[in-house]
């Protein structure tokens, strides 16, 4: 058993308490500490007394389902979500993406299944650059624009809101967390990535270049997403973070 998963706290909300029970002992037997909850209430409390290493989250909940608590976890903490449901539709899978889930698990499922989730999350966590943990924010203000995480929404200095697609929105995110830093393509992978990412959202010189297009910059002398030739890719504007509450 290693000392690593000995020292790995995992929250399990899930009101069904025969799949809390199977899953504490499950994990337990596996070296991690667990902490169960039925809804989001014991959510918030969890939250409150010891900070979790990654939550596993049930999709449907009485009162404030899976959906809501995850968006609102995004807005206050960069805890790492796997998202559970009952439902497998792909729909459903990808508003939990979305949503700021880090990853996706259909019910019924083999619990070994759900330790390797679990174990490949924290690793990709943990291989994030040092020192680029970002704090929890509500919106950004950039350039004349604005960014609001809960919904997901940009607007230009106009007033116009924008479409983002996820990689689109992720990719944003990433750089506005990080202004002023040049971030390697490597690093905006590791970032940005999430179990569903295909090559599509590996390819970062394309990503730019379309959010470059959602910025209205011009392509050959961009002034919001720079490009450091040999280097990456750096947010050059001066970003003001509106703060979420703890």
């Amino acid at each position: 058993m290693s000392v690593i998963a000995m020292q790995d706290h995992i929250l399990i909300v899930d009101d069904d308490a025969e799949t809390r029970s199977l899953l504490q002992a499950y994990l337990h037997k596996r070296g991690y500490r667990v902490t169960t909850t039925a809804d989001g209430r014991g959510l918030r409390r969890a939250l409150d007394s010891a900070r979790p290493d990654l939550v596993v989250l049930d999709l449907m909940l009485p009162g404030a389902d899976g959906l809501a608590l995850c968006r609102d976890l995004r807005t206050r903490s960069s805890v790492p979500i796997i998202m559970l449901t009952a439902r497998g539709e792909e729909a459903d899978r990808i508003a939990g993406l979305e949503t700021g889930a880090d990853d996706y698990l259909s019910k019924p499922f083999n619990p070994r299944e759900l330790v390797a989730r679990i174990k490949s999350v924290l690793r990709r966590v943990r291989r994030s650059p040092a020192n680029l943990e970002p704090e929890p924010v509500q919106s950004y203000r950039f350039a004349g624009w604005t960014l609001e995480l809960a919904a997901r929404k940009l607007t230009s200095p106009a007033g116009v809101a924008e479409l983002l697609s996820r990689t689109e929105f992720r990719l944003l995110r990433v750089l506005l967390e990080h202004p002023d830093r040049v971030l390697t393509r490597e690093q905006l992978i590791e970032l940005m990535v999430s179990r569903d990412a295909g090559p599509f959202d590996r390819a970062i010189d394309v990503q730019v270049s379309r959010l470059r297009q959602r910025l209205r910059e011009d392509a050959r002398e961009p002034r919001i997403i720079k490009t450091r030739r040999g280097a990456g890719y750096v947010l050059a504007a001066q970003v003001e973070a509106s703060m979420g509450r703890r």
